[in-house]
């Protein structure tokens, strides 16, 4: 049976207009009786679905309009056209019962009272969140056991280290257990040990309870660990939705091959098979194209002479350069129009 669409965009589009200012008194008059405006168009024409219970990865570069959907999905800003539905609810109403469904993560923003030690703010939440003593208690303690965050709860959040702060953000956004969490960069300036305990606790979590997870990140070790989908936006449009695999295949139509010989066949040329990237002794390393994949390592072991072969995707960072790169045409980002007052 198919699962619900927990959210839902139709030709979404958000404009911001701005008053760019020179530099100069001249600029200011002028700026201050003739004000130059510009719209600039952060999304465009956005299509989204997504079912309940996947986990999604949001890609695109920085200015893309990632940060901005998401305020837009969780109802901080209003879109300037087109229609979102989220858990069913329109999110920029702003109901408690919408509310009472989401949780949006940023890295770079702080949840916790900056003065007190989590374990106040994880009870502030639950009266905003009207959770029962019982809930409370079983909840806080299953989030501390998860994220281990026990000798935290009593230190003011100032004093907590980055990653101690982040496990507590998580605690704070996932204590009214919301169907959905959009998470923006939640492991942006963590040490690789750190992301990599974050990213087992999202894992975890999803398993047990099914959320829906919507994941920007600039770490594609976060996005190859988490999601099995991505959709990647770029200038404000989409231009991928699909299978991660997918993503590398259409931006990358090739594979890495290293093969070790126990001795180098006459005749061989490595040339002939692709673009030699490295060559050490009887080690090579061959970009190949993707379609010629099993034929060359078919030929390849039918020398007998191959002691070790290995077929490797590029790396995800190269993919999404390159597809980011194929869509740069420019499209009428910004218009200006002056406004005289």
């Amino acid at each position: 049976m198919t699962a619900p669409t927990a959210i839902r965009t139709c030709a979404l589009h958000r404009d911001f207009v701005v008053t760019p200012k020179d530099e100069g008194l001249l600029a200011s008059f002028r700026n201050l009786f003739w004000p130059r405006q510009e719209t600039l168009q952060a999304v465009r024409g956005l299509d989204l679905e997504i079912q309940a219970g996947e986990m999604v990865g949001f890609l695109g570069p920085n200015g893309a309009g990632k940060t901005t959907t998401l305020k837009m999905l969780s109802g901080l800003i209003p879109p300037t056209s087109g229609t979102i539905e989220v858990a069913g609810h329109q999110p920029f109403h702003r109901e408690a019962a919408f509310l009472n469904q989401i949780s949006l993560v940023m890295g770079q923003k702080q949840n916790l009272w900056w003065d007190l030690p989590p374990a106040e703010t994880l009870a502030i939440h639950r009266e905003i969140y009207g959770l029962s003593a019982e809930e409370f208690r079983q909840r806080r303690d299953e989030l501390v056991e998860m994220l281990e965050i026990g000798p935290c709860l009593t230190i003011q959040a100032r004093k907590l280290s980055l990653g101690q702060r982040m496990r507590c953000e998580l605690a704070t956004a996932l204590l009214h257990r919301p169907g959905i969490l959009f998470l923006d960069e939640p492991t942006i300036g963590l040490d690789i040990l750190m992301q990599k305990r974050i990213r087992t606790f999202l894992l975890d979590y999803h398993a047990r309870f099914g959320t829906t997870v919507l994941l920007t990140s600039h770490y594609m070790d976060d996005v190859a660990a988490l999601t099995r989908r991505v959709i990647v936006i770029n200038r404000g449009r989409k231009v991928f939705d699909g299978p991660l695999t997918a993503l590398t295949a259409r931006a990358r139509p090739e594979r890495i091959l290293t093969v070790t010989f126990q001795a180098v066949p006459a005749g061989f040329s490595p040339e002939n098979l692709g673009r030699v990237q490295e060559q050490e002794g009887p080690r090579f390393r061959i970009i190949i194209a993707r379609e010629r994949a099993p034929e060359i390592a078919a030929h390849l072991y039918a020398t007998g002479a191959v002691s070790d072969l290995t077929l490797e995707e590029p790396p995800l960072e190269e993919a999404m350069a390159d597809l980011f790169a194929g869509d740069a045409t420019p499209g009428p980002e910004s218009s200006s129009t002056p406004d005289r007052a």
